[in-house]
C-alpha cells in the first residue's frame, strides 16, 4: 500500500483562492474594530477635554509655578 502522490500543480492558486478572502475579511474586521474601540473613544476624549480647557489659565498657573525661564512670575 503506497501513499498517493501529492497534488503539487496549482496548489498555491488553490490555497490562495481559499485563504485570501478570509485574510481580507479578517483584516477589514480588525481595522473596523480598532477604529471604533480605540480611535473613536480617544477622539471623543480629546474633544471633551478641549471643550473646557483654558490655555491662558494653564499658562498663568505654570508661570506662577516658575516653569518658564523667559517669563517671570507676577510676584517677582
Amino acid at each position: 500500500m503506497s501513499l498517493p502522490k501529492p497534488m503539487m500543480r496549482g496548489l498555491l492558486a488553490k490555497r490562495l483562492r481559499f485563504h485570501l478572502p478570509i485574510a481580507f475579511t479578517l483584516a477589514l474586521t480588525a481595522a473596523i474594530a480598532f477604529k471604533y474601540t480605540v480611535t473613536e473613544p480617544k477622539k471623543q476624549a480629546y474633544a471633551d477635554f478641549y471643550k473646557q480647557y483654558d490655555a491662558i489659565k494653564d499658562f498663568n498657573a505654570m508661570r506662577e509655578a516658575g516653569v518658564f525661564e523667559s517669563v517671570q512670575p507676577t510676584g517677582k
